[in-house]
């Protein structure tokens, strides 16, 4: 048996910390509040394929929408906890699935449970910077996603 090859692992690789350096990066320099965000967000988007990454872009900024919306309804509406917080992660991510868009429940409920995490005062607000920040990071990974890959593997030799 052929040992397993290290060029996906490495091409994957370096392309998530590109994608979160610089995300973080440009957070940083727009002064938002949680650069952190925009990094987490390019990691969890990247897709191995640059080209997955591309065609996934647009479901998973309605991922973003779905996820930050139903965290600030649900904050706004139900009082903060562990049943809240796991509500909206199902519900979030459900919905997604639901409207056909699988590829985007991780980001859904990624931005539901950070939006639910912070029970702010005014949650709208709150929900809309984490927004911000999410699609800093979607949009510096697909960036990222047109950069030609260096190294080819296999079929894509």
């Amino acid at each position: 048996m052929a040992a397993p090859s290290l060029v996906p692992g490495l091409q994957l690789s370096f392309r998530g910390a590109a994608a979160a350096a610089i995300s973080f990066a440009i957070a940083v320099a727009l002064k938002l509040q949680f650069p952190i965000y925009a990094m987490i967000a390019s990691v969890i988007v990247l897709d191995l394929s640059p080209a997955e990454t591309r065609k996934l872009a647009l479901r998973r900024i309605a991922g973003t929408a779905v996820g930050s919306v139903l965290g600030a309804v649900l904050a706004a509406a139900l009082p903060h906890g562990i049943f809240t917080l796991g509500l909206g992660i199902f519900l979030s991510m459900f919905l997604t699935h639901v409207l056909g868009m699988k590829e985007a429940a991780r980001v859904a409920g990624y931005l539901c449970a950070i939006v639910l995490l912070e029970h702010t005062a005014d949650p709208w607000m709150y929900a809309m910077w984490r927004s911000i920040e999410t699609l800093l990071g979607i949009g510096v990974a697909l960036l990222i996603s047109l950069v030609p890959r260096l190294l080819r593997h296999g079929e894509d030799a």
